[in-house]
């Protein structure tokens, strides 16, 4: 006959099925949640999707040669190694990973997170750089139905808007001429050193400028940088209608917005509610707003901030909007947690008591033989 021991193989072995049984249900059984700001989410991406693709097709319609080796999805937004307008060196795996339309979706969150309300002025300072970010942030600034003051540097690191003929003003022109978007840049600086261009040839500078006159730009020039600085802070106050800047969102390395190169090693990407505490060489746009306590979204480390949110890095097809763990995140099934858990602890305390039963029958039977023993020897 089997006598119940809760050290017995059989009970353990038991025990341990049934916890890897339930763990394996409670593992399989997860069930998919929207996350915050969910319908949001999906329209930015949508929006930017429609963006990428229109674009694709204006440059396709022009006869552009795209090089399948670099752009492998064949988007037509990756740009070259190196033109008359290219300002500083950029890595192609950040441009292929910012032509996501579901990092839209990141900035919505980002935005809800800042507590901006519709309506609300939102200070925006883009670069040639990331055009694919570009166009997400105003793909959510859009669909959150903000208010975008929005600056650019034109010039643009290696494989970003670096084609003289299509720069990130033109693209912006081109979706605003679509009636796609609602919103492009009020002002442009030439970017690189200085905001100027210093390390461009005359010949970038001139055709820098050109892309600005032919889009109808005001021209950001002076001499200085802190005056450049001063210059863009001072267009963001005389376009915000006496209403408060909510927001700044600063895309890109730009030197206006960070004030200097050095200072990118202390800011870090995504949202900022206070900047660490730095002693940075030179104040920038993005430094004079958060000094201000405006929440601030840095978007500069794209792989980085791809791995945060859970998008792919150089993704291979562009991934559809609503996809990612931004969109959806996996959770376990409460009910089915809660029951398997509670049969397990109704397991545990059913062994606990048995156990404690055995131990009592066994004490006692040891008290019986003690006192039959002092019997035996009373009887002799």
């Amino acid at each position: 006959m089997y006598q119940f021991s809760a050290k017995s193989k059989r009970v353990l072995t038991v025990l341990t099925v049934f916890s890897l049984v339930a763990f394996l249900l409670v593992e399989h059984y997860k069930t998919d949640h929207k996350r915050n700001w969910y319908d949001q989410k999906l329209e930015a991406s949508q929006l930017a999707k429609k963006s990428f693709d229109y674009l694709k097709n204006y440059r396709l319609q022009k006869g552009v040669f795209i090089d399948a080796i670099n752009d492998p999805n064949e988007t037509a937004m990756i740009g070259q190694d190196i033109t008359p307008i290219t300002t500083d060196r950029g890595y192609i795996e950040a441009k292929l990973t910012a032509l996501n339309p579901n990092f839209s979706a990141v900035i919505v969150e980002m935005l809800n997170e800042a507590g901006v309300n519709q309506g609300d002025n939102v200070a925006v300072a883009f670069t040639g750089s990331i055009p694919g970010l570009n166009i997400c942030v105003i793909s959510a600034l859009q669909t959150l139905k903000l208010n975008p003051i929005i600056i650019t540097s034109v010039g643009s690191s290696n494989w970003g808007a670096n084609d003289p003929d299509f720069t990130w003003l033109d693209m912006e022109r081109i979706l605003v001429d679509a009636g796609i978007f609602k919103f492009k840049s009020i002002a442009a600086s030439i970017g690189g050193g200085l905001d100027r261009g210093r390390g461009l040839s005359p010949e970038g500078r001139d055709l820098i400028y050109s892309a600005i006159t032919r889009n109808n730009i005001l021209f950001i020039n002076e001499e200085y940088l802190d005056k450049s600085i001063e210059k863009r802070m001072d267009i963001y106050r005389e376009h915000s209608d006496n209403k408060p800047i909510e927001t700044f969102i600063n895309v890109g390395g730009g030197i206006a917005s960070l004030g200097s190169v050095e200072n990118s090693q202390f800011i870090p990407s995504g949202l900022i509610e206070s900047l660490p505490m730095k002693n940075y060489p030179s104040a920038g746009v993005l430094i004079k707003m958060a000094d201000k306590k405006i929440p601030v979204i840095h978007l500069l480390n794209i792989t980085q901030l791809a791995e945060k949110y859970g998008l792919p890095v150089s993704p291979k097809p562009i991934p559809q909007p609503g996809s990612g763990d931004v969109f959806v995140k996996k959770q376990y099934n409460v009910l089915l947690t809660i029951i398997v858990t509670s049969v397990l602890f109704v397991l545990i305390i059913t062994v606990f008591v048995l156990e404690q039963k055995r131990h009592k029958l066994g004490t006692e039977q040891v008290e019986i033989f003690k006192h039959s023993k002092t019997n035996d020897i009373g009887e002799i």
